[in-house]
């Protein structure tokens, strides 16, 4: 994807990392929010990726939204609805990615920042990590319906209300991450989580996603109901009989996508 300026994207082993890239802090610029929703559009559709890995080059993840080129985007009637919108789109396309996306927090999380880890599926911490919504420094209200996701009633209330930042060894004790690392180990860390899921069959794993996605805000017997349903369907594909012969066979099975 070397259309990109503001986001880095390479592909290996079935693993698409997508790399930040908006200097000094990875603000969410138009530029940067309009280049992770086309790449991961793209991604979506993209046989070669299985799993993807985002993080933020420097030491800061995603310090929140851009501020300062906010007058640049917001000039007159119905600006701002669309302003809006591209930002919403942006994290939807994170959650809604057909691929499972795993978040390497190699810094600060802030408001926008926040509202993208949240939208991820899997996240991963560092010691530098710190997540926060300081909106309300700056007279703004941020991702705390995203952040809802993550955080109980009175930590939320208390990160909105007064800008508190959250640790990534606390992110870890509250169970929101999976590990709290070195910042070196951190990559290493992410990298390995997605190569373990590329190394499932991309039809449950695309389908999986979808899945937990659809049934989030069911009941328990509409959502049980539907995931049986979608069990029923991937039962039927070429990678599930592959999957139930290489176990019969007791070896590593290989996958077709389909």
């Amino acid at each position: 994807m070397t259309d990109l300026t503001q986001l880095h994207v390479t592909i290996e082993n079935f693993v698409a990392i997508l790399t930040m890239d908006a200097p000094p802090v990875n603000a969410l610029t138009r530029t940067l929010n309009d280049e992770l929703t086309l790449a991961l559009d793209r991604i979506s559709e993209m046989d070669s990726v299985r799993a993807v890995v985002l993080t933020g080059a420097g030491k800061i993840f995603c310090a929140g939204a851009d501020l300062k080129g906010r007058a640049e985007n917001i000039k007159g009637p119905g600006d701002l609805p669309a302003h809006s919108r591209r930002t919403r789109e942006c994290f939807h396309a994170i959650r809604e990615c057909a691929k499972p996306v795993v978040v390497a927090i190699n810094g600060a999380a802030l408001g926008s920042g926040m509202a993208m880890i949240a939208s991820a599926d899997i996240l991963v911490a560092c010691d530098k990590t710190s997540v926060g919504l300081p909106e309300v420094d700056v007279g703004l209200l941020g991702g705390a319906r995203h952040a809802m996701r993550l955080f109980s009633h009175s930590k939320l209330r208390r990160m909105a209300l007064t800008g508190l930042r959250v640790s990534g060894a606390e992110l870890l004790s509250l169970g929101i991450v999976e590990a709290c690392t070195t910042a070196e180990e951190l990559m290493p860390t992410a990298l390995a989580i997605a190569a373990q899921i590329a190394s499932k069959s991309p039809v449950s794993t695309r389908m999986g996603k979808h899945t937990l996605n659809v049934i989030e805000d069911m009941s328990l017997r509409d959502g049980y109901r539907y995931e049986q349903d979608m069990t029923a369907i991937i039962g039927k594909t070429d990678d599930a009989r592959e999957a139930q012969l290489a176990f019969k066979e007791k070896r590593a099975p290989i996958f077709a996508g389909r």
